[in-house]
């Protein structure tokens, strides 16, 4: 679909300052699933989390993007904004296991050919109780992440280190023909 545009990337890059952002402007926007899912993890006790089930965590964000791209489809919006997606689920799983399971899922539903990559950028970098994970492993996620894109068949785009206002300008442009 190409008005379903995702947002990727490195954990601690902007991505949902961004959406936020993109909501403010009128667009629908689908909030990080992983966010969702350590929030409810952490409300219920629930050990899906990154740093207890890695996979647990991981096979939960592929339902979650799969429920998220459905329900997208009736959204009336010009452009819906993703906050991650199936790819990044998918990535995540063939990292832990070394199997690409969920390819056939990823494959069947598509994206605006057009994914914006957030770069590491250690001065917004922060972590909090929903991520506990460092700098460098945010690195290794940006670097795992801005392979899979394109072997799905994706173009990334590097998101220009700027202000917020000046990202999402930059975003809206290069969707715009």
């Amino acid at each position: 679909m190409d008005r379903f545009v995702v947002l990727s990337g490195c954990s601690g890059g902007g991505k949902s300052t961004l959406i936020e952002a993109l909501a403010a402007r009128g667009y629908a926007v689908v909030e990080e699933p992983g966010r969702r899912i350590v929030r409810e993890e952490l409300a219920r006790g629930g050990d899906a989390l990154p740093w207890v089930n890695p996979l647990a965590f991981a096979q939960r964000a592929v339902a979650m993007a799969l429920n998220d791209w459905r329900t997208a489809t009736s959204a009336g919006s010009e452009f819906v904004f993703f906050d991650r997606s199936l790819i990044d689920a998918a990535s995540a799983i063939e990292a832990i296991t070394g199997e690409n399971s969920a390819a056939e899922a990823v494959n069947a539903r598509r994206y605006s050919r057009r994914v914006f990559l957030a770069p590491p950028w250690p001065e917004i970098f922060q972590g909090d109780d929903e991520r506990r994970h460092s700098f460098e492993a945010a690195v290794a996620e940006y670097e795992r992440l801005s392979r899979a894109y394109p072997a799905f068949g994706y173009e990334t785009l590097v998101l220009p280190k700027t202000s917020v206002a000046a990202r999402v300008d930059f975003i809206i442009e290069a969707l715009t023909p």
